[in-house]
């Protein structure tokens, strides 16, 4: 078990390469940061040039592939690290330099004991790109298929396990401060973390989902999932079809290619509303490098490591509050948050009404190019502090997929009105399954249902109680040990002191 001295070394290692980049700067100045983690950054930053603009996107380079991933992650929630952090992270590139070819075939060799050629009849030794947990090399296969081959990168597994390790931790010594933390919930959101990333690390699990995917969007003809290569994957080799298409941020090739970036615009936002309303089960990492335009028109997704889910429940309060949005009924978006208790039932629906309405209607009917997204998101963090909205963890997929979205499709077509391309779609969803048939046969299947649990209900009445909120069960968070206030000066200054005896000693010995 890792001790609380080793969690507080890594801590102040990471905080330095953050302080280096003015990456600390945010924390001791903002008001609301805990007394402790303040004395913990002024100890990390003692003696380390100090950048005057932070770049926290260059800083989490710095520090490794599972921080990579943790500030891709905390892009997507301003409310936690302010908007400035937010938009810096947004920028972070998850590229390395690529793992030795020589320790790829090994690893693929290893999946499928047997040899490479055995299995490809050419494979490019240069990976076409490497990311903080894969890398992806084009080849051949032994039947004539061109494919790209997604190959874990050595020892990644072990070195998530320390840094996420070391990230509950911090975050349970967080959460217990109280107040303003306790309500971000970082342990969830960390813990959220942790299933995101053990998805990635199984590529056979990352197989399904695009299995999964494909099926579903079959009724969406001009989005295209590749086929996957069931005899060439495992659980660290991923392979599938291999296409040529333009990266969708690459406005001027596209157009240059007769690409009709409106439709494709429209595509992107029908695409995911399906993903997400419909389904329930939707691609949580579409940026600029997972999407392409097809020579004839459609729009390919790759990378299928990170997938959201919802139930039912929270599909239906979805597209009820998105609908209310767009057409102004804010009492009924109102009423869906205290249904779904993401409010607390001590707050006023009308009040929260209209603290919705002030922020809504300053962008209803603009297109998105003329939405100030900075001022939008001061209005609803200012809504969730002032309302007592605990974060609902199961819904940052969701939201991070939003952002992203709403930017690919306003990058192809700067006019688009997210809300105006997205209520036709919802309008109709929401007839056909709020509507009078659908509402009666789910009374039926309800009904059928219940009577068949009831001898199970007699049995474990204790068990039967749903999760509330329509989300899926929280993830379980680990037992932790919290530092007691008045240790925790003395845990930084020792980590400072043995920092310098080793110094001291590898100075001697040199």
């Amino acid at each position: 078990m890792t001790t609380s001295v080793t969690h507080v070394w890594r801590l102040l290692k990471w905080g330095r390469t953050l302080a280096r980049h003015g990456a600390l700067t945010g924390i001791e100045n903002d008001p609301r940061t805990p007394r402790q983690a303040r004395r913990l950054a002024r100890i990390a930053r003692f003696g380390a040039g100090v950048r005057g603009t932070p770049d926290y996107a260059a800083a989490m380079q710095d520090i490794g592939p599972a921080a990579i991933k943790l500030g891709q992650t905390l892009s997507t929630r301003p409310d936690l690290i302010g908007v400035a952090a937010a938009d810096n992270l947004s920028l972070l590139q998850d590229n390395l330099p690529p793992a030795p070819f020589a320790k790829i075939k090994a690893e693929i060799e290893r999946s499928f004991e047997a040899p490479l050629e055995q299995l490809f009849s050419s494979f490019d030794p240069k990976p076409v790109g490497a990311a903080s947990i894969a890398q992806v090399h084009r080849a051949v296969t032994t039947e004539g298929r061109d494919v790209a081959v997604k190959v874990l990168r050595p020892g990644i597994e072990e070195e998530f396990a320390r840094a996420i390790d070391t990230y509950e931790w911090t975050a349970a010594q967080v959460e217990s401060f109280g107040d303003e933390a306790a309500r971000l919930r970082p342990r969830l959101v960390v813990a959220q973390f942790k299933q995101w990333t053990a998805r990635e690390l199984d590529l056979q699990r990352e197989g399904a989902s695009a299995s999964e995917l494909k099926e579903n969007m079959v009724a969406e003809p001009n989005y295209y999932v590749p086929e996957i290569d069931w005899r060439r994957t495992a659980r660290r080799v991923l392979t599938l079809e291999w296409l040529e298409g333009t990266k969708l941020n690459d406005r001027d090739a596209l157009v240059a290619e007769g690409q009709d970036c409106k439709a494709l615009a429209a595509t992107i936002v029908r695409s995911f509303l399906r993903q997400a309303i419909v389904d329930g089960f939707f691609h949580a990492d579409l940026h600029h490098g997972n999407l392409f335009a097809l020579p004839d028109g459609r729009i390919a997704a790759i990378d299928f490591g990170i997938m959201g889910r919802i139930d039912r429940q929270a599909r239906v309060w979805l597209a009820e509050i998105l609908y209310g949005l767009i057409t102004g009924d804010y009492r009924r978006v109102a009423e869906i948050h205290f249904e779904a208790q993401y409010v607390p039932v001590h707050h006023s629906v009308d009040e929260f009404a209209t603290a919705l309405r002030a922020a809504g209607e300053p962008i209803r009917g603009l297109p998105v190019k003329e939405i100030s997204v900075g001022r939008m998101l001061e209005s609803l963090f200012s809504i969730t502090r002032d309302f007592d909205m605990p974060t609902q963890p199961h819904l940052l997929l969701l939201q991070k997929s939003i952002v992203m979205n709403e930017g690919i499709a306003s990058k192809l077509d700067p006019d688009i009105n997210m809300w105006e391309t997205s209520e036709p779609f919802l309008r109709e969803w929401m007839r056909s399954e709020l509507g009078p048939e659908a509402y009666y046969a789910d009374r039926i299947i309800e009904t059928v249902r219940a009577v068949k649990r009831i001898p199970d209900l007699i049995n474990r009445l204790d068990q039967y109680y749903p999760p509330a909120g329509g989300a899926p069960p929280p993830p379980p968070l680990p037992e932790i040990a919290i530092i007691e206030t008045d240790r925790w000066w003395g845990y930084g200054v020792a980590a400072v002191l043995g920092a310098a005896v080793a110094a001291f000693a590898l100075f001697l010995l040199g």
